[in-house]
């Protein structure tokens, strides 16, 4: 545990939003914490923003904050984003586009439809994010991974 302390307070208010407090004492309501790589980096470079897009603060690593401040940030980044991991390929409807896809993901079963191989991007080495005829966003992680089987389905939308 660090001695960091960051130079400003997060609470909840009474209506459960974010507030900040600034160590100039000005306080702000409805802050949110926004990260600046989601997949890449998601323990650092987070921003906490004001209700009016105005950076705030900016914490470099999440660990470095004091356990009560980092609980409140992840808090409201788990509450903020939705962005199922796909653990595992169960099956793939048929190999030609469209196809529905039965997944496993962080978040539990998914069924997603998937219009064409564009909707699979390459984020880094082996990382993906498959985004389905609705526009949710899926993220395989680490394509290493995977099951075999998974992999192998995945192999043939590649």
């Amino acid at each position: 545990m660090s001695d960091f302390q960051p130079g400003f307070q997060l609470t909840r208010n009474a209506f459960a939003k974010l507030t900040f407090t600034g160590a100039d004492g000005i306080v702000h309501e409805g802050v949110v914490p926004v990260r600046a790589f989601p997949i890449a980096a998601p323990e650092t470079g987070i921003a906490i923003v004001s209700a009016d897009g105005h950076e705030l603060a900016w914490i470099d690593r999440l660990d470095d904050l004091p356990e009560t401040l980092r609980a409140l940030v992840q808090e409201e980044l788990a509450n903020r984003e939705f962005l199922p991991e796909i653990q595992r390929i169960k099956h793939v409807s048929a190999f030609a586009s469209p196809s529905t896809w039965q997944v496993v993901t962080t978040r539990g079963d998914a069924t997603l439809v998937l219009k064409g191989e564009e909707d699979i991007r390459r984020i880094g080495e082996s990382s993906l994010m498959i985004a389905d005829m609705h526009g949710v966003q899926f993220l395989v992680r680490d394509l290493k991974k995977l099951d075999k089987p998974s992999r192998k389905l995945l192999d043939r939308f590649l």
